[in-house]
């Protein structure tokens, strides 16, 4: 049975096993899916009862983890087989394990073998299943896992010396695997660390399918970007392809952690990207991938924009059909919104029946108001 479609939910789901009722959930309350490759039946449900909805699997581009079963691998290429052909890459001598992610080690993605061995092993893993495509994960734009790329160089003539030489050696992965799945009908979506530091990144990137961004207006719940850094970001909301975009909540437990950062990320979605069909959004602490967080207003259906962005002082605004979204971007001092007369909070099922709003309602650093007109 065909599922009504609601809300601009991503659920990245590519933690611990899936528990009972959590496909059905997903259904009704996500517009895309991350599942791990091995989920070819949760993928075939949510396809059969959500057909719009974009099932990826789950892959990572830079890491081989020892304790993965050949038939369960995340990575593209199973750890025997990485290291029987001399793709992990090693530092005086020992295979580099990543710093803060036990049992994962670095591929030597700047081999032109291991890349096109990925690139083939992970198109021809989506074949004959109902995933859309495939979610890389680490996309990285510096060393974040202790690699200590000079001391790999000092052994290994063909890898970087630095992370400018890393990403160059992603970037060639991303477009290499990009035409395999696209030979095949599927989806890219990588996970594109720091777009905005580099002009071009996420449009290059996101060129075979889209881009997921893990770090949308923050690092952590404790640490979020300042209104220019949030702004440099607002481009990745504009395409090519999907944009799944990921705010940092704090959050734990079976469904949201009652965080402000996760309402402040979906009222700058909603600001920045307008509710556009090809955006999804979700709000979830660290690593935090082992559950369905959701909360009301991302059920919420504003409707078209009735204008563009506005900004006066440090409030962002903007006014669609169904009501209006404002935030602070600002990690200093608030301001006020003026809101419409009659604005009430999404109700329990993300109508607009929930509790009344003030015309003028005080906004904190970082906290941001989905208030919609019946």
């Amino acid at each position: 049975m065909t599922a009504t479609a609601a809300g601009v939910g991503a659920w990245i789901r590519y933690g611990g096993p899936l528990q009972d009722g959590e496909i059905e959930w997903a259904a009704r309350h996500y517009r895309t899916a991350v599942l791990q490759p091995w989920e070819t039946e949760a993928a075939a449900r949510l396809k059969d009862a959500r057909p719009d909805m974009t099932v990826l699997a789950y892959r990572c581009l830079s890491s081989v983890r020892d304790f993965e079963p050949p038939e369960r691998c995340a990575s593209g290429v199973g750890w025997r087989e990485a290291r029987a052909r001399g793709w992990i890459a090693c530092r005086a001598g020992e295979p580099v394990e990543w710093s803060s992610y036990s049992g994962h080690f670095q591929a030597r993605v700047w081999d032109a073998d291991y890349r096109s061995t990925w690139a083939q092993r992970v198109a021809e893993s989506v074949e004959g299943t109902a995933f859309d495509g495939v979610m890389a994960d680490n996309d990285v734009f510096e060393d974040y896992y202790g690699l200590d790329l000079s001391a790999i160089a000092a052994t290994d003539p063909r890898a970087p010396a630095d992370a400018a030489g890393l990403r160059a050696a992603l970037a060639a992965l991303v477009e290499g695997a990009g035409q395999a799945l696209a030979d095949r009908g599927r989806l890219l979506v990588p996970n594109i660390a720091e777009a905005r530091r580099e002009p071009g990144r996420w449009k290059r990137h996101a060129a075979w399918g889209g881009g997921f961004d893990e770090c949308w207006l923050g690092w952590g719940d404790a640490a979020m970007f300042d209104a220019n850094t949030a702004a440099a970001q607002a481009s990745q909301l504009h395409g090519p392809g999907l944009g799944l975009l990921r705010t940092p909540s704090g959050g734990r437990g079976s469904d949201h952690d009652g965080s402000r950062r996760g309402v402040y990320g979906l009222a700058m979605f909603w600001i920045i990207g307008g509710g556009a069909p090809h955006l999804s959004y979700t709000a979830t602490g660290h690593d935090d991938y082992s559950r369905t967080p959701w909360f009301p207003a991302m059920d919420a259906d504003l409707g078209r924009p009735r204008g563009p962005v506005r900004k006066s002082g440090r409030v962002w605004r903007r006014r669609f059909e169904g009501g209006v979204a404002a935030a602070i971007p600002d990690g200093a001092v608030g301001g006020t919104v003026t809101l419409p007369e009659g604005a009430v909070r999404p109700g329990p099922q993300g109508r607009p029946d929930g509790e009344p709003l003030p015309r003028r309602l005080r906004l904190g650093p970082h906290e941001g108001v989905i208030a919609l007109t019946p």
